[in-house]
């Protein structure tokens, strides 16, 4: 699906939600990067990570494609947490999804046990 630049504003709804996605992803990687068992992820969206990278520190420009990159990393990532979208939609960091994340495992566990 190819999208026209403009439809990207920087005060859309969607962009906001891009730049939170771009966030966590980059403080993910900030916190994990050296982490062994995580090595698999990692390599496997080599670009979707170092893209959110570079976007939430302002380096690079969003352009469609980079729309697609990241939202879909974000996607397996937040599938790996064992989250949906709309739960992970009330973290603004990489902290506040670790807490929510951690919410649902102790509901979980609480429901199990």
């Amino acid at each position: 699906m190819s999208r026209d630049v403009d439809e990207f504003s920087d005060n859309s709804e969607e962009y906001f939600a891009f730049m939170r996605k771009s966030k966590i992803l980059a403080q993910f990687l900030d916190e994990i990067e050296e982490d062994e068992d995580l090595q698999a992820f990692i390599k496997h969206n080599d670009v979707g990570l170092p893209l959110a990278r570079f976007i939430s520190a302002g380096l690079a420009t969003p352009l469609p494609q980079a729309y697609t990159y990241v939202n879909e990393t974000y996607a397996m990532f937040i599938d790996a947490m064992e989250v949906s979208e709309i739960e992970a939609s009330g973290a603004n960091d990489f902290n506040e999804l670790m807490v929510i994340v951690e919410q649902k495992k102790n509901e979980r566990d609480a429901e199990l046990g």
